[in-house]
């Protein structure tokens, strides 16, 4: 006999809570259901008798080829009894039969995703003596033919419809709308008919041992666990595969035994809204899966007050007990038999977003829960969902059911968007500018010089690139939905037209896109759009989890380290975006990126001179065309965000970005000459020239950063001056700049201490021209694994570090981003090569030890250096929980996942929070 405890009866929890030495090991032992069960009993809410077959039970079951563990089923047996004697009845007893449910339930909640089987131990001579006892010849029938049904479909393996075929067959026969239409006899028949059913499809007649039924349903729920729907749950609900679900035996009560009997299903706050009243419905005459299968027409839950008054005050008062017990809003199930009230389960329901947040506030209110507790309740995740627009949910499923949806693709920025279609940048900028339409652009990728198009667009569709391509980045920086890597779909410029699964879509007609979902639809799908100064709880909470991250001591920090949590910057660009990040909540810019401001269209001619000038000095003259331009940016910026660091970042790109491609500019010289056309042609071969001599067999990895700084000076030189006039403009107009300038792709000390000198000489220069003195900062972005192998030296010039993590990955797995998002890295996951992607979360394990490596030897030479990331990581829950945890001072996103980042920060602090 084994000496492992596998059952557990509902009287034993303090055995369990013993054994496991917490609640939330007792809810890993025996599941969600079977705690909450246990613990209703103990607190004295009517639960009927059970046991509970534990979750380590189902692992050995599931790792033994599907044998039940040693002892299990002897324990199981024993357990039976202590039911049958709470219970006054006897199982397989046809004087006075006990029956029993056999429900799943593991520790997450995973609502229908695995098995249950009801009125196990009916056969035909139980059915017969609980008619003598009963005097209800229809409830016991129909009971039984349920029995057969979820037996036969559940443990057999039957298709439902077998059996819901036959359903339909004998209710037409008898005139029956409804299954409470059937009388007494009709059932009897339907029950002889079901079992034809079994023997039909398996051979064998439906067993009629309550011992062999039970063990089968064991087996049965055991198994549902790798079911593919509760494998496909888990996968998206982030649930671990390997902690399996107990199995609950509870004694059977009927609410399909009369009319003052019934079931219902039920939540202590609307999980809609959150608003604090009951919310279900409820069935009489009915078992519990006639609800949730809504085979019937349930009745709201207040309405039961004027059927069973006093039963619904009981049901009232238990609910309300349930939520102040376990300080959540629950989710319940109940029966409730010949006006006796029975709690059947009890668990934290499923809530839309805004209803977590309210819920959460409420609770706080109410003082029912800590501020810490209700920021910890809410995810990223639901955040997220309610800043973005959203398809209203009718109209959505109305697009799905008429066959509107004709692509999908990479979900690459959240939120829904409806435009009409155009397949260039300059038609999608001039149509929503002049034409003032709502843009969608389709495009096979994008380049950077697509911005502009791309800002005037309510959404992106493009059928190449992944979750990081130059596409999915941007759309995430200013939060334009987007869905990328919609390979099905097909762009024909001749004919102005995009191809997907068999639909064709012209262009300027209509499109809808879930940058949610990945899902894109024709024509025009309803849409609201939520703001954050309108979600007054949202505020509440975020703002909470500022406090939260603001505590001293909130980390056990070595010496040097912040002692504070996270703080949240952003990515901003120009000084709207600025403002917008910080009406979200944003400490700080972490990262400008002043190469979009040469993309204008009125300043990318004079930035192409610039790059083809022959001598410096025309360079020059070049730039100081562009000075007040970037001076203006600069000063908006500083405005926007005055009393706040603003990182700039210099110029970054290779110079031929700047520039026509060598394909187009060939493609049009070849056209003037065979046209004849000599105007302008010389001009063109020369650009074309240019252009050919700046080629580069990989220009990600060449000219660019401080690499293209130390070759071409004058480029930062001016952008140094334009910050620092920018600065001393606006601190004198009363505004609190504080400037911080980060030098790109340092490899090498020596390539900081060849340039920055310079650079900080200009600062001074202009300081004193200016006549004022502020507070700056030169630092360097971390991209290039030998910087951080290097960060010791590095941190004797560099004043700050931030990691630029798309780059510093690429580097480290020497994967060209957009290659192996397009080629191979969705296989590496699915295989399970690689745990997730890493451009979309710090991979830990390699990139992450470099960052913790170089923030380690950078703060042993500078014990103040300041640390952080701007790479699309930085609005990463997961990357955010990493970053707090190798002691960065800030993370840095954009403008649309602040307010996801926010809460991500609090999270650390509370996760890593030293132990009071």
């Amino acid at each position: 006999m084994s000496e492992n405890k596998w059952v557990y009866l509902f009287n034993e929890i303090e055995e369990a809570e013993k054994y496991m030495g917490s609640w939330d090991g007792v809810r890993g032992l025996m599941g969600g259901k079977g705690a909450n069960l246990a613990e209703m009993t103990r607190i004295d809410v009517p639960v009927p008798p059970f046991f509970t077959v534990t979750t380590e039970a189902c692992n050995a079951f599931l790792a033994n080829d599907d044998q039940f563990p040693e002892g299990m089923w002897e324990q199981s047996l024993e357990a039976l009894k202590g039911i049958e004697k709470a219970a006054g009845k006897k199982f397989g007893d046809p004087t006075n039969p006990l029956l029993v449910s056999c429900r799943s339930g593991a520790k997450m909640s995973m609502p229908g995703m695995m098995d249950t089987v009801l009125n196990i131990g009916l056969n035909d001579e139980t059915a017969a003596g609980m008619v003598k006892i009963t005097e209800n010849e229809r409830f016991v029938f129909d009971s039984y033919r349920r029995l057969i049904a979820m037996f036969g479909a559940v443990v057999l393996g039957i298709k439902d419809t077998k059996f819901e075929d036959v359903l339909e067959e004998v209710k037409k026969a008898y005139g029956a709308e409804a299954d409470t239409d059937l009388t007494a006899e009709n059932l009897k028949e339907l029950v002889v008919k079901f079992k034809k059913v079994v023997k039909s499809e398996k051979g064998f007649d439906f067993p009629q041992d309550p011992i062999e039924q039970m063990r089968l349903a064991t087996e049965a729920v055991f198994s549902s666990w790798n079911v593919k729907r509760a494998v496909d749950y888990r996968k998206a609900a982030n649930i671990p595969d390997d902690l399996g679900t107990a199995v609950n035996i509870c004694t059977m009560v009927f609410g399909n035994s009369g009319w003052e009997s019934g079931t219902g299903v039920a939540f202590t706050r609307n999980p809609s809204t959150g608003e604090k009243k009951l919310f279900g419905e409820y069935l009489m005459n009915a078992q519990g899966e006639d609800v949730v299968a809504g085979i019937r027409n349930a009745a709201a839950i207040e309405t039961m007050g004027d059927k069973l008054p006093d039963t619904y005050k009981q049901f009232a008062d238990i609910t309300k007990k349930l939520e102040k017990h376990y300080k959540e809003m629950q989710d319940v199930e109940f029966t409730i038999e010949n006006k006796q009230l029975w709690m059947l389960q009890t668990r934290n329901g499923k809530r839309t977003a805004s209803a977590a947040v309210k819920i959460a506030v409420d609770m706080v209110n109410e003082g029912m829960i800590t501020k810490e507790e209700a920021v910890s309740r809410v995810t990223s995740g639901q955040v997220d969902t309610l800043l973005h627009p959203q398809f209203l949910g009718d109209t959505l499923e109305e697009a799905k059911k008429t066959g509107k949806l004709f692509a999908t693709g990479v979900n690459a920025s959240p939120g829904a968007a409806v435009g009409q279609i155009y397949f260039d940048a300059d038609l999608a900028e001039k149509m929503s500018n002049e034409e003032n339409q709502d843009v969608i652009m389709v495009r096979p990728f994008t380049k950077p010089d697509d911005v502009h198009g791309m800002l005037a667009s309510e959404g992106i569709l493009t059928s190449e690139g992944g979750a990081t391509s130059h596409a999915a980045v941007v759309a995430r920086q200013f939060g334009v939905p987007c869905i990328v890597g919609a390979s099905m779909v097909r762009i024909d410029m001749n004919k102005r037209q995009l191809e997907a699964n068999g639909v064709v879509v012209k262009e300027g007609e209509w499109i809808s896109l879930d940058g949610g979902t990945g899902e894109a639809f024709l024509g025009k799908i309803d849409m609201t759009a939520p703001t954050l100064e309108e979600q007054t709880d949202l505020m509440t909470l975020l703002g909470w989890a500022d406090d939260i991250c603001a505590q001293p001591g909130v980390r056990d920090a070595p010496e040097g380290w912040p002692t504070t949590g996270l703080q949240v910057w952003a990515n901003a660009d120009y000084p709207k975006d600025a403002q917008r990040a910080r009406s979200y909540g944003a400490k700080g810019i972490g990262l400008c990126r002043t190469e979009h401001m040469f993309f204008e269209q009125e300043r990318l001619p004079v930035v192409q001179r610039m790059i083809l000038a022959e001598a410096s000095e025309e360079r020059v003259k070049a730039l100081n065309e562009l000075l007040p331009h970037q001076r203006a940016d600069f000063e908006g910026l500083f405005e926007a965000m005055d009393g706040c660091p603003v990182i700039v970042r210099l110029i970054d790109p290779p110079l031929h970005e700047f520039l026509p491609s060598e394909e187009t500019l060939l493609e049009e010289v070849i056209t003037m000459r065979v046209k004849g056309e000599k105007d302008g042609l010389a001009e063109k071969e020369s650009l074309l020239e240019s252009v050919r001599s700046m080629h580069e067999s990989n220009p990600m990895m060449g000219l660019r950063g401080i690499r293209l700084s130390v070759v071409m000076p004058e480029i930062v030189e001016m952008q140094v001056r334009a910050i620092f006039e920018a600065a001393a403009n606006m601190i004198l107009k009363g505004v609190d700049a504080k400037p911080e300038v980060m030098i790109p792709l340092t490899g090498h000390v020596n390539e900081l201490n060849h340039i920055q000198p310079r650079l900080v000489e200009i600062a001074k220069q202009v300081m004193k021209e200016k006549k004022i003195e502020f507070k700056y900062k030169f630092g360097t972005m971390i991209e290039i694994p030998r910087a951080a192998l290097t960060a010791a030296e590095i941190a004797e010039v560099a004043e700050f570090f931030s990691f630029g993590t798309n780059d510093l990955t690429q580097m480290t797995f020497g994967y060209s981003r957009d290659d192996a998002e397009r080629n191979f890295l969705v296989t590496y996951v699915e295989k399970g090569i690689l745990p997730e992607n890493p451009f979309q979360s710090v991979d830990t394990d390699g990139v992450g030890r470099l960052m913790a490596m170089s923030i380690k030897e950078g703060r042993e030479t500078r014990k103040d250096l300041e640390v952080g990331i701007c790479g699309e990581h930085g609005g990463d829950p997961a990357s955010i929980d990493f970053c707090h945890t190798i002691g960065q001072n800030y993370v840095s996103c954009s403008p649309f996942r602040v307010p996801v980042a926010r809460l991500a920060a609090a999270h650390a602090a509370l996760k890593y929070a030293p132990k009071k």
